[in-house]
Formats: C-alpha cells, structure tokens, sequence
C-alpha cells in the first residue's frame, strides 16, 4: 500500500480514538483482557481495529492526551494489522518511536506529528507476529519539547483481538 494511503488510514483511525472515551461512531464489539476491539464506518468504508491503552507512562506528570496503540484492518483501503501509536504530543521532528517486545526485539517506527506507523509491511508482519508471542510492550519516544517518555503496554489477549478485529472485517 502506498505510504500516503497508510497515513490517511492511521490519520482517520486517529480522528477516531483520540478522546479517552472513543465517539459514537466508534463502537466496541469485543475486550479480550487488556485488548478492546472496535468498528467504526468510514468514508472508504468499513474499519476494524484492537487498541488499547498504557499500564504505566514515564516520566510521570506529563501532560499528554490520550495515548494508543492500534492494530487496525481497512479493507476499503487494502490495509490489513496496520500498527499506529498515538503517542499524546507532539513528537519531535524527523525523531522515530521504538517498540521493544519482551526487552528484546526492537522495531523502529517513523513519525508524523502525535503519531507512528512503520514503513514497510515485512517488519510490520514481523511485529505483528513478536506482539503475539509476547508478554510486554514498550514505546519509547521524544517529544517536540524533548521529553523522553516510556510507554509500558501488556500484551495480555492480543492474539484474540487481531483475529476478532480481521474477523469484523471479512
């Protein structure tokens, strides 16, 4: 998929999520420990996603809105396990988000205002299926002030979300 069409897809799954409560348009159809899945119906169509929240978020007393991490499918637009993290500020310029599953395999994701996506659909795959095995998750990332922060997600019912989130999808 052309890289501008998987930043207008992250972008709408984006303007869906990015209140704490997700809008009406947004429904949840499925919680699988600490993975929720949802539908929303978008312009090119139908849109299925799991996303879930923090555990912990260093440094503490930041101020930040709301912050995600998504796995979203998009048939209208071909994309499928699509990986976004709305990271709750600005990010710094020309800066990367990295993702560490279980303190050993490291995934570098590029950046665009509040948000990352990976570039490429191999090491997407390749993180899709470390998010699987995995117990723990990490994103680290610099804001546009320069804070360093670190974003502690558990991976507990990931599998059952993504295969939920393709099968609202199919």
């Amino acid at each position: 998929m052309p890289m501008l069409n998987r930043i207008a897809a992250a972008l709408l799954i984006l303007a869906a999520s990015a209140t704490a409560a997700f809008p009406q348009a947004s429904n949840r159809v499925a919680t699988f420990q600490d993975w929720s899945v949802y539908v929303y119906s978008g312009p090119s169509g139908r849109v299925c996603y799991a996303a879930t929240q923090p555990r912990t978020m260093a440094p503490v007393g930041v101020n930040r809105d709301p912050v995600f991490f998504m796995v979203a499918n998009w048939p209208g637009r071909n994309a499928a396990n699509e990986i976004s993290v709305i990271m709750g500020y600005p990010l710094e310029a020309n800066s990367s988000v990295t993702v560490t599953i279980d303190t050993d395999e490291n995934f570098v994701l590029f950046t665009r205002e509040d948000a990352a996506w990976i570039s490429d659909l191999a090491t997407e795959a390749q993180l899709i299926v470390s998010m699987r095995r995995g117990i723990e998750m990490v994103v680290r990332g610099r804001s546009a002030r320069g804070t360093d922060t670190t974003d502690n997600y558990s991976l507990r019912g990931i599998s059952a979300a993504l295969d939920r989130a393709v099968q609202e999808c199919a």
